[in-house]
């Protein structure tokens, strides 16, 4: 426990100043609470005196007791207001900081790192674990903190005037610390093993919605909804497993404190028939009895989730840890935009946090070659010979594993990832548009663009016609993954996109691959006038994409089979003549 409460304080940072001033007006309010039960203490014995002499009891006596217990109540609730203020704001300050840099070291992390770390992992840290951080952290702090203080308050007064009760307070207060380890004990253990079910119930959910279109299609409803059904009954499971084994603890805890205001009021009033004690003691110790303990009893809730909270903190630092790709990268604005591969060897086994190939095997090996600034290239090959897998080396989504590949005469390794990847834009065969409007879309890659910009980059990307038949126009919301929209609109989209980004490198990865022919024609007419003056490497199987590249890359399991123009390689008679007799025949075929 002491250890989570610790890492809380750490983790508040700049806002240690308002956590302590929170505090501060914690222990005050305890005393404001205290201070009304010892006056009614005080004054329920005066007018019992008072009867016992034969006095009437004391005219505007109710008022006073009124105004001052009133102002009492006042004053408790000004602190708790106070520590309200300083203490609300902490949570989902740091909070919203620390989910923006997991955002940014997510960005900036090898995509192998998905690879070992899967979505349901991640999504769970960033949404269940920081939002119990958020809305509980320093809550459990200050009931924690707070709930001692305020105990710590009424056990002064005790020491002063009864320091036996004192003693009984601090036993019963011990005994019930001793089932609160218990209860942090047992939840330490178990969170693990409840995080690791709730990670693989979302995980569970989104396969189960992913797949939904597939499961639909084949018929097989009863088996997509079994793993969500047995990820859905383990977190029941699991979490009533951990309230169980809660419940005793807790019970004997609360026990251990109700048996120790019991033991008080009986120690009090032994002393008071012995004649030891004043009325006036006796009332107020009997009244705070009841509520001495009031602040300490909650405090379970946070042993608790204080378990919770630090399995929060591990995933956190399982982020941080993170190795970046720039960790030491530099802003550098290259000379050129020449790209060279030099002797570059790849494989998932050997790149930074990223699981071993399916195949076991390099997926790169030796590969050299340049590709000068303002040509165009493209790369060609079996499926799986690593075309894709240079274009990701390109933008640097993972490390080589030897070799090297510059930019400009840099190597990409030196570049922080914002400053080489302004220099890139990339359009893939299967487009992802984000669930907003498809202005936001466009601008993605680019700030402050005008509306006369980024039209025109629609128009150039041949979309700026369909769009103008949407509801909104350009402020229509096109569903997440750009549902709403076909195959080619996305993909125009995407490419309007790259043009407003305007970077001197384009990278197309077999964007007119699914493409009727209607959409290619347009598609192709938008790839032109985004690839004007820039630099373009194209991986692609349509003959009409390739043959008017300043070279072709033949790529054939993992090595640079073949390398030149379009007429030098299909002389040369030997991989690239023979894709090139599979494209012919593959596109000239009729139905007779």
């Amino acid at each position: 426990m002491f250890k989570t409460i610790k890492r809380i304080i750490d983790w508040c940072g700049e806002f240690k100043a308002s956590l302590f001033a929170g505090f501060v007006f914690s222990f005050l309010s305890s005393w404001a609470i205290a201070a009304p039960t010892a006056y009614a203490g005080y004054v329920i014995s005066r007018i019992i005196g008072d009867l016992r002499k034969g006095n009437g009891v004391e005219t505007g006596l109710a008022f006073k007791s009124f105004l001052i217990i009133a102002l009492m109540v006042l004053a408790r609730f000004l602190f708790d207001y106070l520590k309200a203020r300083f203490h609300e704001k902490i949570g989902y300050e740091l909070v919203a900081r620390d989910r923006l840099k997991i955002g940014e070291a997510l960005k900036r992390v090898s995509l192998g790192y998905f690879q070992t770390n899967d979505t349901g992992a991640i999504l769970n840290a960033i949404t269940t674990g920081l939002a119990t951080l958020e809305n509980m952290g320093i809550r459990m702090v200050d009931g924690f903190i707070g709930g001692y203080l305020n105990f710590l308050c009424i056990l002064l007064f005790l020491a002063v005037t009864v320091p036996e009760c004192a003693l009984i307070a601090v036993a019963g207060v011990a005994l019930s610390f001793v089932f609160l380890c218990m209860i942090s004990k047992h939840s330490a253990v178990n969170t693990k093993v409840l995080n690791a079910e709730n990670e693989r119930l979302t995980r569970a959910a989104l396969e189960y919605t992913r797949g939904l279109p597939v499961v639909k299609s084949f018929g097989m409803e009863g088996a997509s909804v079994r793993d969500f059904t047995q990820a859905c009954a383990s977190a029941k499971k699991i979490a009533l497993k951990i309230e169980w084994g809660f419940i005793p603890y807790n019970c004997l805890h609360i026990f251990a404190l109700k048996a120790a205001s019991v033991w008080m009021i009986i120690s009090v009033m032994y002393a008071a028939l012995a004649g030891r004690l004043e009325l006036f003691i006796v009332l107020v110790v009997a009244f705070l009895s009841m509520s001495i303990f009031n602040s300490v009893e909650p405090i379970a809730d946070s042993a608790h989730v204080l378990s919770v909270i630090n399995n929060a903190f591990d995933k956190m630092e399982m982020f941080s840890e993170a190795r970046l790709l720039d960790a030491e990268g530099e802003e550098i604005r290259p000379q050129n935009y020449d790209i060279a591969f030099r002797n570059v060897e790849f494989s998932y086994s050997d790149s930074d946090e990223t699981a071993v190939s399916a195949e076991g095997r390099k997926v790169l090996q030796d590969i050299s070659f340049d590709i000068p600034q303002g040509s165009t290239t493209a790369i060609v090959g079996p499926s799986g010979s690593g075309k894709t897998t240079i274009c990701n080396l390109i933008a640097r989504f993972y490390d080589v594993s030897k070799g090297s590949i510059t930019l400009g005469g840099t190597d990409v390794r030196k570049y922080s990832l914002d400053s080489l990847l302004s220099n890139i834009s990339m359009v893939f065969q299967n487009v992802y548009l984000f669930n907003d409007t498809i202005r936001a879309n466009i601008c993605f890659g680019r700030e402050k663009v005008s509306e006369e910009e980024m039209i025109d980059a629609a128009k150039k990307a041949r979309c700026h016609d369909f769009i103008m038949e949407l509801p909104e126009g350009y402020d229509t919301v096109i569903g997440e993954g750009g549902g709403t929209l076909s195959g080619g609109q996305k993909q125009r989209i995407s490419i309007a996109r790259a043009i407003l980004k305007d970077s001197p490198i384009i990278i197309l990865d077999e964007s007119t691959a699914s493409i009727d022919p209607e959409n290619e024609h347009l598609i192709q007419g938008a790839i032109s006038e985004l690839s004007k003056g820039k630099s373009v490497i194209i991986i692609a199987h349509r003959l009409a994409t390739i043959e008017a590249a300043d070279q072709i890359l033949v790529i054939d399991n993992g090595r640079l089979a073949e390398k030149g123009k379009h007429e030098e390689l299909v002389r040369l008679g030997g991989k690239y003549a023979e894709f090139v007799k599979i494209r012919q025949a593959a596109e000239n075929w009729q139905i007779t």
